[in-house]
């Protein structure tokens, strides 16, 4: 079937629905760019905000005006320029009367018009009263000044204008957000001062580049007070390609440790912000607040409360965790979208829309230099006319009085045009007055100075950009201010990790032989005195806080990390580790230790090596967990001892278990993430692997501590000072402690 088909017999011509709907579908699409979503160039408005301004211009509210009920306002504009809802229009109204949303607001309403908690809650317009603002002046004043094409309204019965003649680049200052049918806008407001100040430059170097406008318009300004914290190159970039983010964030200080909020991001409610921090409080993941109050009043419109729990709280960390997980900091999407003078809706980068806008602007002048012009030269040619009169004036009497067409005989008799005889005819008795002469050459004698003035600017372009720059100047000072939104170098907000939001609690994580696993709160059990299952008891134990995880080591030297805070209770016999990791078949677990991230800590095998470690390199977010340490042949794993601090001054006590004990300095092992590390006690190796000779235990410990050896049910406690005669060089074989330490079962470290 062909798309279109010859005319029916009865006349009515047939489309195929492919057709029918590509077009119907085109058609609408192209309506909602060009004629509802999408702001022009020129003005900077969309037809409805356009024609609300017009018609409230034709209704005669000016600044200078009394107040008009709102409902009037939008029934002329629905009703002759715009035939929509009028709650639509009413919106659209109300927007350009906040001075929340509008950074120059155009509209100034008395009653409520909504607040920036909620911009919804606004009154009906038959409650609120309007007219327009000073500013809306720079959209209006030359309207009817011949510069700017007239198009029917929507019934034919009456004009409107197709554009604004805008003094000043609108189209940037109030930023404007619209979804058409597939294209978007979303122009951020901006400082008009700033804007001005870049146009004039680029008027001056039109070659000007983006990054040198930047260097006028620092960034978007917004209604609100808050910080702008995207990087400098960013911006820039958002400025050249017309597409980017802004990231806008709360301004806070300190007060009598309390955190006040001041300003809150564009078209951010704080109510919100109250509510989404309340919802973390309640879910406990802000155990650092105590308390939450909204003190915001007429002198401080914004003015939030956050108080800590205690002066230790680091308020830093807790603002960027609330700027990451709360509304405090915003993302706006950079779309610049624009309808240009070509009449065709795309993409521009900061120096393509100025300069269409200043295109724009020096069509507007010249239009309206033309139109003043031919307006003076029309009055010069009256007034040529008159002049003929007033010379002539009892013959012009009596040609009046006596012909029956006076016209054509004023114009024979005298040489002038129709025009001229016409304002003649036209004149009344009392401006022939013998001083009317007088006026008229006087009014001549401006007018034809205006005449120079005019024609000297049109005919030279320098002189009318001079003129488009005194004018953009005089209206940056008159309705300029300065900028709201400074701009700030900020880090990167970072939320808290569950680990700490945690509560630090003090906690014993106990160990089975057969790798089952529990923790119990506190630092004073004894894990031997727990319950164990029938064949299994106790091996290992460990002092930690709920908020550190516990690295565990296995017999083939791999590391793997749980957190605590989830660990069975020790009042059962918890659980087996292998449910929670993946160790090699027939590994044990030979290890366990916990602390800080920075916590170091000796690794050791029996075969008498190891090296210091910190506990942040041997956590692992596998189930398999990483290589940690590599066993010589015949080693095993031994129990990682905890080193104070950084360590400093510290030495290590490592004992075998034929009672040889060395002590060295322990900055004689190296750091390292993972390894076989150096030699502690020299023992050999086919020792080791006979198991006849290995480490049984090592401990590091300062100047103030004591060791103790155990052997069986003896101890002996020795002080550091007592240590001397077991000193020497890492990796010596050690000296022979006293009779009946022969057989030494482990060390301790006391003080």
């Amino acid at each position: 079937m062909s798309d279109i088909l010859e005319m029916d017999h009865d006349g009515t011509e047939q489309v195929s629905l492919k057709q029918y709907t590509e077009k119907a579908y085109l058609d609408y699409s192209m309506y909602v760019i060009l004629d509802r979503a999408l702001p022009h160039i020129g003005d900077g408005l969309k037809p409805v905000q356009r024609r609300i301004v017009y018609a409230m211009s034709e209704l005669g509210l000016k600044a200078t005006a009394k107040f008009k009920k709102s409902a009037r306002t939008v029934g002329d504009v629905i009703g002759k320029f715009h035939p929509h809802g009028d709650s639509a229009a009413y919106e659209a109204m109300v927007l350009m009367a906040q001075n929340f949303s509008y950074r120059y607001p155009l509209v100034d309403g008395q009653g409520n018009w909504g607040s920036p908690d909620d911009p919804k809650s606004f009154a009906a317009m038959r409650y609120t009263e309007s007219r327009l603002t000073p500013y809306a002046e720079v959209l209006l004043g030359e309207l009817g000044q011949g510069t700017v094409d007239w198009v029917p309204n929507f019934d034919g019965t009456m004009e409107e204008p197709s554009v604004l003649p805008a003094q000043v680049p609108n189209v940037l200052l109030n930023g404007i957000t619209g979804i058409a049918v597939g294209m978007a806008t979303d122009v951020p407001p901006h400082n008009l001062r700033e804007v001005v100040n870049a146009a004039i430059h680029l008027l001056d170097s039109p070659g000007a580049t983006v990054a040198e406008l930047c260097e006028f318009v620092q960034g978007p300004d917004y209604p609100t007070e808050a910080e702008i914290i995207t990087p400098r190159d960013e911006i820039i970039n958002m400025y050249e390609t017309g597409r980017g983010g802004m990231r806008a964030r709360a301004v806070w200080e300190r007060e009598n440790g309390d955190v006040v909020v001041n300003a809150l991001p564009y078209q951010v409610s704080g109510s919100r912000v109250l509510e989404q921090i309340a919802q973390q409080m309640q879910a406990k993941k802000l155990p650092m607040v105590a308390d939450l109050r909204d003190e915001s009043d007429h002198e401080n419109p914004t003015r939030l409360v956050i108080v800590p729990r205690s002066n230790r709280v680091d308020v830093e960390a807790l603002m960027s965790h609330l700027f990451a997980t709360t509304d405090l900091e915003k993302t706006y999407r950079v779309n610049l979208n624009l309808i240009g003078i070509d009449g065709r809706p795309a993409v521009k980068a900061l120096n393509v829309i100025l300069k269409e806008w200043l295109s724009f602007r020096t069509t507007t002048v010249r239009r309206r230099l033309q139109y003043r012009l031919e307006k003076v030269l029309k009055r010069l040619h009256i007034l040529e006319g008159y002049l003929v009169a007033y010379l002539n004036i009892d013959e012009v009497i009596h040609i009046i009085r006596t012909e029956d067409k006076p016209k054509p005989a004023l114009m024979a008799r005298f040489g002038i045009t129709d025009v001229q005889a016409e304002a003649i005819l036209e004149l009344k008795l009392r401006n022939l007055a013998k001083l009317e002469e007088m006026k008229i050459r006087g009014e001549q004698d401006e007018l034809n100075a205006e005449r120079e003035k005019l024609e000297l600017i049109l005919g030279s372009e320098a002189r009318l950009k001079t003129l488009i720059k005194k004018e953009l100047v005089a209206a940056a000072e008159q309705y300029g201010d300065e900028r709201r939104s400074r701009l700030a170098e900020r880090d990167e907000a970072k939320a808290f990790s569950a680990l700490e939001l945690m509560s630090a609690d003090p906690i014993t994580v106990v160990l089975s032989d057969k790798g089952w696993i529990r923790a119990a709160k506190g630092h004073d059990i004894d894990p031997t005195s727990l319950s164990y299952k029938s064949g299994d008891g106790f091996k290992l134990a460990v002092h930690g806080r709920s908020n550190q995880p516990v690295v565990i080591l296995d017999s083939t030297g791999r590391s793997y990390t749980l957190a605590s805070h989830n660990l069975p209770s020790a009042r059962g016999q918890g659980e087996p580790l292998t449910g929670r990791i993946n160790p090699p078949s027939g590994a044990s677990f030979e290890g366990m230790v916990m602390g800080a991230e920075e916590q170091l800590c000796l690794l050791a095998s029996d075969a008498g090596y190891g090296f210091v470690a910190k506990l942040g390199d041997l956590q692992s977010k596998n189930r398999a967990g990483k290589s940690a340490l590599t066993l010589p042949k015949g080693g095993k794993v031994m129990q990682p001892a905890l080193i104070e601090g950084s360590g400093e001054g510290a030495h290590v006590a490592a004992v075998s278990n034929e009672g040889r004990l060395l002590v060295f300095p322990l900055a004689d092992l190296p750091q390292m993430a993972r390894g076989k590390g150096n030699k502690i006690l020299g023992i050999p190796g086919a020792r080791v692997q006979a198991r006849e000779e290995f480490l049984v235990s090592v401990q590091v410990l300062g100047e103030q501590q004591s060791l103790v050896v155990h052997a069986g049910k003896r101890h002996l406690t020795l002080k550091f000072s007592e240590l001397e005669h077991y000193r020497g060089e890492r990796g010596r074989r050690g000296n022979k402690l006293p009779r009946g330490f022969q057989k030494v079962d482990g060390m301790a470290v006391e003080g």
